[in-house]
């Protein structure tokens, strides 16, 4: 009996061990209401998951890494995951970890405070970004056209997340189209005012999406699930402890670079969340369709590629509403 158990514990110590080695690989974007997504780091050690964590400077950019076999999970908004898929990239949109998170922002003495304003301005935005179908819907509410080249109401200037703050206070664009904390950094200095959330079109507010390879969905369903577990437990934890989600958005994604009102103002226009529907994903498809965005070879439908079972499965066991 003795040697039984003592067998069964070797099994058992071995089981675990081989857990502890699964390696699963994140792409991330660094953003405040990125944060959860982050934080699974922390915590999937629990569900025998080692997550290594890389940064990429926008959305899209993730994409050619899970081609190449480099990424497993990723954490993206809604468009940049669309115009994957559309182009072949092997994903699954398994969860919804943030919405909200965007601002239309007008230099501080640009004499903007409107979007009728924007007219015969230059408006910056990150290409392939969620921001950038954001701010096409709200300028043909407006009755403005545009075009990254002069002639229209609007002229686009395409710039990186990192350097519309920069190019805004140096006035070499008179508004921008920016996430957050950003954002709100830009007006907590004193260089820029808020124009619009804009969040008043029909395609809402954003959703940013967690997508995961098909191979790891289909070859490896109990690491996929408890992926799922680890990102639902952390996205708890930051939902209901947001001193922890500021401390560790501020300390561990920023290095101390945003304040803490900056943290707090950028959560005060995003939410951490688990869902996203597959009505929302076909709307932005269509959004993204009608203006060109993402350059999708086939715009893809949400039933084919959105597969939410694995979150819901997560969700019952952690019992997470």
């Amino acid at each position: 009996m003795k040697k039984t158990r003592i067998v069964a514990l070797a099994l058992a110590s071995f089981a675990f061990a081989a857990h502890a080695e699964d390696l699963v690989r994140l792409g991330n974007l660094k953003f405040a209401h990125y944060g959860a997504v982050s934080y699974m780091k922390e915590v999937c050690p629990k569900y025998g998951i080692k997550l290594e964590e890389r940064m990429f400077p926008k959305g899209p950019d993730i994409m050619p890494a899970i081609v190449a076999g480099e990424i497993d999970i990723g954490a993206l908004a809604s468009d940049g995951a669309i115009s994957g898929r559309a182009n072949g990239v092997p994903i699954y949109t398994v969860a919804g970890f943030a919405k909200g998170g965007a601002r239309i922002v007008a230099g501080s003495d640009s004499g903007i405070r409107t979007l009728a304003d924007l007219k015969g301005r230059k408006v910056g935005v990150t290409r392939g970004g969620a921001q950038e179908l954001l701010l096409y819907a709200e300028l043909e509410k407006a009755g403005l056209t545009w075009a990254d080249k002069p002639g229209k109401d609007v002229q686009i200037v395409f710039l990186a997340f990192a350097d519309l703050n920069q190019a805004l206070a140096a006035k070499q664009i008179d508004a921008m189209c920016q996430s957050e904390p950003q954002s709100s950094q830009a007006i907590n200095k004193k260089f820029g005012v808020e124009i619009v959330k804009p969040y008043d079109t029909p395609m809402g507010e954003p959703y940013r999406l967690l997508v995961m390879t098909e191979k790891l969905y289909n070859d490896k369903p109990d690491v996929a699930l408890r992926t799922m577990k680890c990102f639902v437990d952390a996205t708890a934890q930051f939902k209901k402890n947001m001193g922890l989600a500021e401390k560790y958005v501020r300390e561990q994604m920023f290095k101390r670079q945003i304040t803490p009102q900056d943290f707090r103002d950028a959560l005060d226009n995003a939410s951490y969340t688990y869902d996203v529907t597959p009505g929302h994903i076909d709307v932005t498809t269509a959004f993204m369709n009608k203006y060109g965005v993402g350059r999708m070879a086939k715009p893809p439908k949400a039933a084919d590629w959105v597969k939410l079972d694995l979150l819901q499965k997560a969700k019952a066991e952690l019992k997470v509403q």
